[in-house]
């Protein structure tokens, strides 16, 4: 009840204007979802590169216990673009801030280097971008959010197995892209979307349709 009610009231304040085509304004890019998307990439970004040497311990413990499973640890290198996504809700955000993250690891420096960093982030973004676009950019809830961190998962896993996992024998394979999707579908999904309704939640996304449907709930 209170879901279908939200829906409607988030469909009237994206009404479109007059002279314009049914649905072109909801997915019209204005500037301040510029602005708070590059914010989000930015500062994912710079949790990606906590993460570029965070990820070494436990990488460190899981490889030796089962060869694959630090597939696990690729969650935190897959948030930004569902985030994005859940609180721009527009096409391309998941794609833009994902990749944005993996420039700013890029510029910044790592052990991947800078093309293969951005290519990565792109790809990433392009998995989780799908999902979101299955559903016409109109449906947000935990599942379609952990459904895009789990797209993001496995775009990923498929774009390391081909460039960093050549070879690699079917165990492995199986395994690491099915840790990959769990870590998305946990971290990058399900994380992102209880994120999104926080910042939801304190009135800070009120000019985004994320944030007034939050606090229609409330």
């Amino acid at each position: 009840m209170h879901a279908s009610a939200s829906s409607s009231a988030v469909r009237s304040t994206d009404a479109t204007q007059p002279g314009r085509p049914a649905g072109t304004g909801r997915l019209r890019w204005r500037v301040v979802d510029i602005v708070v998307a590059s914010v989000i990439g930015v500062a994912s970004g710079l949790i990606f590169l906590l993460w570029n040497i965070g990820y070494l311990g436990p990488k460190g413990v899981l490889e030796p216990l089962l060869p694959g499973l630090q597939g696990l640890l690729d969650g935190p290198w897959l948030f930004a673009g569902v985030l994005g996504a859940l609180i721009i809700r527009k096409p391309g955000a998941a794609i833009y801030t994902e990749t944005l993250a993996a420039v700013v690891s890029a510029l910044v420096g790592n052990q991947w280097g800078g093309f293969l960093t951005i290519e990565a982030g792109l790809v990433q973004g392009l998995g989780a971008e799908l999902i979101f676009l299955i559903f016409f950019y109109r449906v947000w809830t935990l599942p379609v959010a952990v459904l895009a961190g789990a797209g993001a998962g496995l775009a990923g896993a498929i774009n390391n197995l081909i460039l960093w996992y050549a070879g690699a024998d079917a165990t492995f394979t199986i395994v690491y892209l099915i840790s990959a999707v769990v870590s998305g579908a946990v971290i990058a999904g399900a994380l992102s979307w209880f994120l999104a309704r926080g910042l939801a939640a304190t009135g800070a996304l009120d000019r985004f349709a994320s944030g007034r449907e939050r606090r229609e709930l409330v």
